[in-house]
């Protein structure tokens, strides 16, 4: 009884749980409905333009209406004109927004990150345009542009020009007229990601640069320009994008004319679809200008090199 008492074997240890798979799934779960709403919100309305720019689709000829194939970019490519003329413009709108956007932005970046008396209340003022929206942005400057009330009427008060110039009317000073109020928007943007760049540099770059002797011109392109490549090609790739895409400054400031002069491919997709109800060939121009961006930016971040070496 002793002996068998003694080589008695302990007791077997407690088993493990098997670990439930409900915690590992829980993330997935949690971001579920927000991954349904993006796929209905998104997803959906993607999946029907390309849809609809395979066929003819006009509700208010529903005769016409049947399935096109590759005629809608057919048409677009060799028998519209607007279509190349809006195409050329929109380049042009954008090469010329973004280039003085981040020419401007950078300078008011870099002057707002230096200390002086206001800093706070200069920064606000700088940035407070980029929170007002496009169609209020148009409403201040056609105020502006009015050629009863407006700039033109003080200048030619002074002698600059004459009573009654509408230069929102004019074939020759409306495109200049719509990149300076659009300026006033979207230079806050290049500022406010810059300044956020500039706020990571580390001082004793600088101060070692001075006891090198690097003068200030030396000290920007050796040492802030190149800390602020991938800000400057984020900011440039996004605002390319949206000025590409800008339809509510342009619809409300000059409705796209006069004669056509400022008329986009958005803005003219959208006349097509709205105005004229050919959602077919809409849904096309849509689909080519989807294209056109994203080869641009595949192209752009590669040739940028985006994320590299500084």
């Amino acid at each position: 009884m002793a002996q068998a008492a003694a080589v008695a074997k302990p007791p077997a240890p407690p088993r493990r749980r098997r670990a439930s798979a409900t915690p590992r799934r829980l993330p997935y779960l949690l971001i579920a409905p927000a991954a349904l709403l993006m796929v209905g919100f998104i997803a959906y309305p993607v999946i029907s333009v390309f849809y609809y720019s395979l066929q003819n689709y006009n509700p208010t000829k529903p005769w016409r209406n049947g399935y096109a194939g590759f005629d809608n970019f057919v048409h677009a490519f060799t028998k519209d004109p607007i279509f190349w003329d809006t195409l050329v413009f929109s380049a042009k709108w954008v090469v010329v927004e973004v280039g003085l956007q981040l020419l401007f932005g950078l300078a008011l970046a870099l002057i707002v990150n230096q200390t002086f008396v206001g800093r706070g209340l200069g920064r606000a003022l700088v940035f407070s345009p980029w929170a007002v929206s496009g169609v209020l942005t148009s409403a201040i400057w056609v105020l502006l542009y009015n050629s009863q009330t407006g700039i033109t009427r003080y200048l030619a008060d002074m002698g600059i020009g004459s009573y009654g110039t509408s230069w929102l009317s004019d074939t020759s000073t409306v495109f200049p007229a719509a990149i300076v109020a659009d300026l006033w928007r979207g230079v806050p943007f290049f500022a406010i990601l810059i300044l956020a760049d500039l706020q990571s540099v580390s001082r004793d770059l600088y101060e070692a640069a001075e006891v090198d002797g690097a003068s200030r011109i030396k000290q920007f392109w050796h040492i802030t320009l190149p800390h602020l490549k991938d800000a400057i090609i984020l900011s440039t790739l996004l605002r390319a994008v949206w000025e590409f895409n800008n339809v509510d400054l342009l619809y409300t400031l000059t409705g796209g004319g006069p004669a056509g002069e400022t008329t986009t491919l958005p803005l003219y997709i959208a006349n097509t679809s709205v105005d004229a109800h050919n959602f077919g060939y809409a849904s096309a121009l849509t689909t080519v200008a989807f294209v056109i961006l994203l080869f641009c930016s595949m192209v752009y971040l590669r040739l940028s090199k985006f994320g590299g070496e500084k």
